[in-house]
């Protein structure tokens, strides 16, 4: 019988120490990987998630002009529903930024975060187009 914790032996097998070697350098390259997705996330300026529950609440003001469903009934104001997410976060930070110019727009969007942003985008990608 070989010794082993089972045994009443007080020193680990060789077995046992090379385990726990194994397991100390994957714990901490697991931790190095994860720390890297974060840092490689922050550098490269990752985009907040949206979220649409949160963008429903927030798109109360914008029904108004775009419609209740993101539909608007004007030919002068866009329909929202069903653009790509991507689209919608780019032309919303345009207008909040001030590099796309609407009088009528500025007051709406000049407070809105990047995540105000992100989950109206989500919210109006989420609905169906016009039919």
């Amino acid at each position: 019988m070989r010794p082993g914790p089972t045994s009443g032996s007080i020193a680990p097998s060789l077995e046992e120490a090379a385990m726990r070697t194994r397991l100390s350098v994957l714990s901490a390259s697991g931790a190095i990987g994860v720390l890297l997705v974060v840092v490689a996330a922050v550098a490269i300026g990752a985009e907040p998630v949206g979220n649409k529950a949160d963008g429903a609440t927030k798109a109360a003001v914008c029904a108004a002009c775009h419609g209740p469903k993101g539909i608007s009934v004007n030919p002068l104001w866009p329909s929202l529903a069903g653009q790509q997410e991507a689209y919608l976060a780019k032309q919303i930070k345009e207008f909040r930024d001030g590099v796309r110019v609407e009088a009528t727009m500025q007051p709406f969007v000049a407070n809105l975060t990047d995540q105000d942003v992100a989950d109206l985008a989500a919210y109006y990608a989420s609905l169906s187009p016009c039919p």
